[in-house]
């Protein structure tokens, strides 16, 4: 367990020096927080690629983002997309579709928030290496 936690956290290190703007990667790694809700299990990292692919992603980012909603979370995550679906489209409605309800919503919003954290993030960051660089250049 340990070594899985530390491999995602050296992975969204890493997202930090990639090339693309920090908009681009924020909405990458957004783009794959919301396959990660979807309940497509087994196929999440496909579906992360091919998306990635098709709409020019930064595809370490996406799979990244995808990778996100860990084992031990998604029954939680699971349980309150199929509990929010069940809400919305009435308890009548077939599991399939109160689950694919459910998980566009919670899905949506966790991309949503992924990407204004992790743009803040990166914005931050850009901004202070900048600084820095001024400082070492004055210097």
């Amino acid at each position: 367990m340990t070594a899985l936690v530390g491999a995602l956290r050296g992975r969204l290190l890493g997202l930090l020096h990639l090339d693309d703007p920090p908009w681009r990667i924020a909405l990458a790694l957004a783009v794959g927080v919301f396959i990660s809700v979807t309940p497509f299990l087994g196929f999440q990292t496909l579906l992360a690629l091919l998306i990635a692919t098709v709409f020019r992603l930064n595809k370490a980012a996406t799979v990244t983002g995808t990778w996100l909603n860990l084992p031990w979370i998604m029954p939680l995550v699971y349980a309150g997309a199929l509990w929010l679906g069940e809400s919305i489209v009435g308890t009548d409605a077939s599991f399939t579709l109160a689950l694919l309800v459910g998980s566009a919503i919670v899905g949506g919003v966790a991309a949503v928030v992924t990407w204004v954290v992790a743009f803040g993030v990166m914005t931050a960051r850009a901004r202070r290496r900048a600084r820095r660089r001024v400082t070492d250049a004055v210097s």
